[in-house]
């Protein structure tokens, strides 16, 4: 008996050590992670999780007052401290006005990770902060980059007109949809005549000039060999202006899975999540 409570108190102690703090979120209809915080311990600010970011920034929509945030000339907030529950993060930078989501303060980035290995675990609505990589049971290894500003790229392949394609996508949690592609991309790939277009919506400017905006659906999208998603809901811009040189993977299909980085061997691994047969999320 001793021994049997000894291995419980061991096996205990292992996931104890493991599993360092976890921060609960909830997820909006517009498929962003809000994170309820508490700043410079006086603002409590409702701040959406964007992991193409390291530092925070604050809306000049926000509901909530941020006055504890001190500013320079450059609209930077140097040093201040975010507190989620009993989690404390100091030395967080805040930018100035800067947009974000639906139902946000603001933004919060991966600062709060840093050096850390973390979980996205959209099953249970939480981020969990590891000492060391958990159990990757059940994980898949997926191919990405960084770029200079360590924002992550996913390597996939995108199923065009029968013709096989890979590209690099941009984690973007700010941005709801599925995947927004780049306008080199789209034009290369002619995706105005090879995808299966659903809506659209145009704009002018001042100067008359116009920005289309088209949401179409692209047959398949392969992260892996063995997870593919079907009939991916994939926007592009047509028109006299195309700024849009980043192809994104957004939202709407990063909750589709749980992730893990491991801060470490700079691993991501995912496994889907709940919401991986969900519809797709309808761009406005």
């Amino acid at each position: 008996m001793k021994k049997i409570y000894f291995l419980l108190c061991s096996i205990l102690a292992i996931t104890l050590i493991k599993a360092q703090e976890i921060i609960p979120f909830r997820v909006t209809k517009y498929n962003n992670i809000i994170v309820k915080t508490l700043v410079n311990d006086k603002d409590s600010l409702d701040l959406m999780f964007q992991i193409a970011m390291e530092d925070a920034s604050i809306s000049p929509e926000r509901i909530r007052p941020a006055k504890s945030l001190k500013f320079d000339k450059n609209g930077i907030s140097e040093n201040n401290s975010v507190k989620i529950r009993k989690n404390e993060f100091k030395n967080i930078r805040f930018f100035d006005n800067e947009l974000t989501g639906q139902e946000a303060d603001g933004k919060i980035g991966i600062a709060i990770f840093k050096g850390k290995t973390y979980k996205i675990d959209y099953d249970k609505n939480q981020f969990v902060i590891y000492d060391q990589l958990p159990d990757i049971k059940d994980y898949k290894q997926v191919s990405f980059t960084y770029n200079k500003q360590g924002q992550i790229f996913l390597a996939c392949e995108n199923l065009i007109n029968n013709e096989t394609y890979e590209t690099s996508f941009l984690l973007q949690s700010g941005y709801p949809g599925g995947l927004l592609y780049s306008n080199q991309f789209a034009d290369s790939k002619k995706l105005n005549e090879n995808l299966k277009v659903t809506g659209e919506k145009t704009l002018k400017n001042s100067q008359g000039k116009s920005v289309t905006t088209k949401q179409g659906i692209l047959p398949s999208l392969t992260l892996i060999d063995d997870i593919i998603l079907k009939n991916v809901s994939a926007g592009f811009f047509t028109g006299d202006i195309k700024n849009q040189n980043t192809s994104y993977f957004g939202a709407d299909l990063i909750k589709r899975f749980n992730w893990i980085f491991d801060a470490e061997t700079q691993i991501i691994y995912i496994k889907p999540s709940k919401y991986f047969n969900e519809s797709y999320f309808k761009m406005n």
